[in-house]
């Protein structure tokens, strides 16, 4: 438990969906917890005993939940069972972030700031890459940037991929029912082009990202060539979507330019 307790929100909790961290998923947590209360953690069917570690860590701490999930079924899973159970609990919104320690804690309460100040807003990360960040990931989400802004018509998604920011739950919640995707690495990219579709404005706030490496306790589950035939044919099906939805962004950017 963090020495000095964040005064619990009742609307906004940090949702921190964890697979196969290691040992550092422990420092993110506690990093987390040091900001913000309350701080809920999704394990998604990890194998590596980070779900033992992490309710060893929650003992004694109101604060900290653990949710464990049977199996592993990817990222979006582990963010559809979390927003679920907030959902009921009465939480609006949550602020998703990874469990490898590669997204800046100390700004947990800037971006939850951002959303109680705009509530019907999703407020996104918008990554700032240190020296060590691989070339290749760097130019990459590029690619993944621009079908995004075009698929919304360039309503203002400063990063696609970055996964530290707050949803409004409710639309999230509803999108996510409503079709069998965006349950592991397109997640975050298709969750933002669907949001912006059904309305909610994003808000950019720059935030560092760092890589971490394997003597640092690095972790990563990217895979060059699965993730990415995943992304385009997400792209795919988002631009079959973009085209179908035209008329209604353009109306809609119509009108916000006549406001």
């Amino acid at each position: 438990m963090p020495e000095t307790t964040p005064t619990p929100s009742t609307t906004h909790l940090v949702l921190i969906p964890s697979y196969n961290p290691g040992p550092q998923v422990l420092e993110t947590v506690r990093q987390a917890r040091a900001q913000w209360t309350p701080v809920w953690v999704v394990v998604d069917g990890s194998t590596d005993g980070t779900d033992r570690s992490l309710r060893a860590l929650a003992q004694g701490d109101e604060g900290l939940r653990i949710i464990v999930m049977p199996e592993n079924r990817g990222k979006g899973s582990a963010v559809l069972e979390g927003i679920g159970l907030a959902a009921q609990a009465g939480f609006t919104h949550a602020l998703t972030m990874d469990s490898d320690g590669q997204h800046p804690a100390d700004l947990i309460p800037t971006f939850m700031a951002a959303s109680l100040k705009a509530p019907q807003a999703m407020v996104l990360g918008k990554p700032v890459f240190g020296p060590e960040a691989p070339a290749l990931r760097v130019n990459g989400r590029k690619v993944s940037n621009g079908w995004a802004n075009l698929e919304t018509l360039w309503m203002g998604i400063g990063d696609s991929l970055y996964g530290f920011r707050v949803y409004p739950i409710a639309p999230l919640a509803r999108i996510m029912q409503a079709n069998p995707f965006m349950r592991r690495f397109d997640f975050d990219p298709e969750a933002v082009v669907r949001l912006c579709w059904a309305g909610v404005r994003p808000i950019n706030i720059d935030a560092p990202v760092r890589y971490l490496s394997a003597e640092e306790g690095g972790v990563s589950h990217f895979k060059y060539l699965r993730d990415n035939t995943l992304l385009t044919w997400m792209h795919t099906r988002l631009f079959l979507g973009f085209v179908l939805r035209l008329p209604l962004l353009i109306w809609r950017r119509l009108r916000a330019s006549g406001d």
